[in-house]
């Protein structure tokens, strides 16, 4: 029952690469969830604004994008290990930037707004990196259980280090906060040095613009593939409230800093259930629909925590949220990097990390601005039924996407045996003597 439910070690166990990529960003993720609530506490005791809390997720997203599309061309044709650890380091001297700043008597706003936007564009590049290294560190079979495991690490440090840190700023104040996140980024370059070189695919293009192009022309036709990205964008940009979660703990919960964090960390727990306990996802072939229909929970989820005033139902249906939304992101992750051959997976991991980082900075400047117009109820639970109808909308407009099987385990990589169904929407790509990989029609 064990091996049924609990996801599968064995990418850890097979792989050393992996245990260093995960190790190195499970320090990393721990110290950098502790500016999730450092950030957004900060600005809203400096500016009492809702709006100013999304407005600087708005900052961040310009950068976020640029980072992850310039990340994803230089990835497929540089060695990736060297791109996470320029951007590992970076990560961390912003955050002594950011903890220099929140030591002054009157801290500048402005540079906080300046020093996120550079964290983000890093954050991009990192994130890019790290998510297409994965197929070259472990065996396709193991690809679900790989994501799952990065996930986890993920949700585990959305718990702590959002409980965390509402307690560090209560005890220690901000500065300490921010520099214990510095010092783990120092700690998470440690571990990349110990991994292998990660030379670029053979035949990748050179970076520039015309890479990143061709990258985003690489989607053309392909609904399975826009249909992970649009699906999340659909999800973060009109269910994610975090924006509101300050002035909710001050005006719905009555709570401080601790009660804060909770909410952050609420979703991180269901998240994190949900990570570990993925190895029945493997069973299901219909992952198409089941991301269509875990969106929609997500969705549900948020409408009832908007509708609620009791902390330990809101922090419940948070957690159920949380849950729904790493079960979608295992399956989208899994199902992207099946479907692309290797000198495209970097480009079509930055779309994917643009997607995943860019949604949320949306969804806080839509909440914020709904919230600022009609109210933190009203903002809450409108963006949870759009996300709801979002979904089911996409599920009727992007029919390969919503039918997408996975492959069992004596089919290839890109598992397009396992759905005949779908055969006459997918080809070769042209001088490219490997399995089907896109759809013929509208070929780019």
């Amino acid at each position: 029952m064990r091996r049924r439910i609990l996801v599968d070690v064995a990418p850890l166990r097979e792989s050393p690469n992996f245990r260093r990529l995960f190790a190195g960003q499970l320090v990393a993720t721990l110290g950098s969830q502790l500016t999730v609530v450092a950030i957004p506490y900060q600005l809203y005791a400096e500016t009492h604004s809702s709006l100013q809390v999304g407005a600087v997720s708005l900052v961040q997203l310009v950068p976020l994008v640029l980072g992850a599309l310039i990340g994803g061309s230089v990835g497929d044709a540089v060695d990736r290990r060297v791109l996470l650890l320029a951007s590992t380091g970076l990560l961390s001297l912003s955050s002594v930037a950011l903890a220099l700043n929140a030591t002054l008597a009157h801290p500048s706003v402005p540079a906080i707004y300046v020093i996120s936007a550079v964290a983000a564009a890093m954050n991009g590049f990192i994130n890019t990196a790290r998510n297409a290294v994965v197929p070259a560190l472990v065996a396709p079979r193991l690809l679900l259980a790989a994501y799952s495991f990065l996930q986890s690490l993920y949700q585990l440090g959305s718990v702590v280090g959002p409980a965390v840190s509402g307690l560090l700023i209560g005890a220690v104040h901000l500065p300490w906060v921010y520099a214990i996140d510095a010092g783990t980024y120092a700690l998470s370059l440690l571990t990349i040095v110990g991994m292998s070189a990660l030379p670029p695919a053979v035949g990748a293009a050179r970076p520039g613009v015309r890479s990143v192009l061709e990258g985003i022309g690489f989607l053309k036709g392909r609904q399975a593939l826009q249909g992970v990205y649009v699906i999340d964008v659909n999800a973060m940009v009109f269910g994610m409230p975090r924006a509101l979660f300050p002035a909710m703990t001050a005006t719905v919960f009555g709570g401080g800093a601790s009660v804060l964090g909770y909410l952050y960390a609420a979703v991180g727990v269901g998240g994190l259930a949900a990570g570990v306990t993925t190895g029945w996802v493997e069973r299901v072939r219909r992952q198409g629909w089941l991301i269509v229909t875990a969106v929609m929970v997500w969705g549900a989820a948020i409408t009832g925590f908007g509708l609620i005033r009791s902390l330990p139902v809101a922090l419940a249906l948070l957690a159920i949220g949380g849950w729904a939304d790493v079960i979608s992101a295992v399956v989208r992750n899994t199902v992207l990097q099946r479907s692309v051959p290797e000198r495209f997976r970097s480009r079509m991991s930055s779309i994917q990390m643009a997607v995943v980082s860019g949604g949320p900075r949306l969804g806080d400047l839509e909440s914020g601005a709904v919230a600022s117009a009609a109210g933190i109820e009203v903002s809450v639970v409108s963006g949870g039924l759009a996300c709801i109808a979002g979904a089911m909308v996409l599920a009727c407009l992007l029919p390969a996407f919503r039918r997408y099987r996975s492959p069992d385990g004596n089919e290839d990589d890109h598992g397009e045996e396992a759905q005949p169904e779908l055969r006459y929407t997918f080809g070769r790509e042209p001088g490219d003597g490997g399995p089907p990989v896109g759809p013929v029609r509208n070929r780019p």
